[in-house]
């Protein structure tokens, strides 16, 4: 299944010509899930190759208003293109009522379902495939950062293996692949007999805002992208602290430490308009850094 992530904001604080503010979306097979949603976020789909039509959940780290003010204006324009399947909003204590107000405000009221679940530190959210995990981070307010990890795939079939137990090619190579037991002759062969170790599926860690934060080590390892805050360059590693955020070398830092396969730069403050040097001084510790541009998409492959 095709898994790809697409930057529609990657500023901080308040929009620029260059940058918007923060929203991710990944979208996996015929589905996009949105990390953040912040003021014009819609615009930004629509100027995409994505359709918010195909949004069934969305996901908010925090309540500063860079990262949710794009709720409304999307909810409106979802019912106003007839949408009618359910959409589900997730986010820390404090959702509900944010929603509640949202969905409230002026002559409006959704004719799909609007479904919300608050989330806490350490919750794991299962899916069709996939689960969805969080992780308090160390911002101002109560801040997740969100981790997308696929389920096992199974191990390699040994087709050597299967034709000298005698299985035919066919469909019966499909169920044992699908890990199911047959039945050959009077002989019952289990999925273990042909299949090698079990691999892993593919994880995405989006760290939301948040200063240096040795947990998100642990939470990002070995995944095969990190997103991470690099709201300023190490001159301003003072201020970075200060506001509860990370310099591009601190994100670095984290993300050699936790092997990751590689490393995005986002909420970029609007101070940069040239991010060259925050780019330039992450890779002096993590070589496979970038700062992505808006509306720039990324495939992430299966591991062999």
């Amino acid at each position: 299944m095709q898994l790809e992530i697409t930057f529609l904001g990657t500023g901080g604080s308040w929009p620029t010509v260059k940058r918007n503010v923060p929203a991710v979306a990944i979208k996996r097979g015929g589905e996009i899930l949105l990390f953040d949603c912040g003021e014009g976020t819609q615009r930004q789909i629509q100027k995409s190759r994505l359709s918010y039509m195909q949004i069934s959940k969305i996901f908010i780290t925090h309540y500063h208003g860079d990262h949710f003010l794009g709720l409304p204006g999307l909810i409106q324009t979802m019912q106003l293109n007839d949408r009618e399947e359910p959409l589900y909003i997730y986010g820390p204590q404090g959702l509900k009522r944010l929603v509640s107000q949202i969905l409230s405000l002026g002559y409006f009221t959704p004719t799909y379902e609007v479904i919300v679940t608050e989330l806490d530190d350490k919750s794991t959210v299962k899916f069709e495939g996939y689960v969805i995990k969080t992780l308090r981070v160390d911002h101002n307010v109560p801040t997740l950062a969100y981790c997308l990890e696929e389920n096992e795939r199974p191990g390699r079939f040994n087709k050597e293996k299967a034709l000298e137990l005698g299985i035919p090619e066919g469909p019966l190579f499909s169920k044992l692949q699908r890990g199911e037991t047959i039945v050959v002759g009077d002989r019952e062969i289990t999925p273990g007999m042909v299949l090698g170790p079990k691999r892993p599926g593919r994880k995405i860690v989006i760290s939301g805002d948040t200063r240096p934060f040795e947990e998100l080590v642990d939470f990002a390892k070995n995944a095969d992208v990190l997103v991470h805050d690099a709201t300023f360059h190490s001159e301003l590693e003072d201020i970075a602290i200060e506001y509860g955020h990370s310099t591009a070398r601190q994100a670095a830092e984290i993300a050699k430490k936790a092997n990751v396969e590689r490393l995005f730069l986002t909420h970029i403050s609007p101070r940069y308009l040239d991010s060259k040097p925050l780019e330039l001084e992450a890779k002096e510790v993590f070589k496979n850094s970038m700062v992505p541009r808006d509306f720039q998409s990324f495939e992430i492959r299966l591991k062999k």
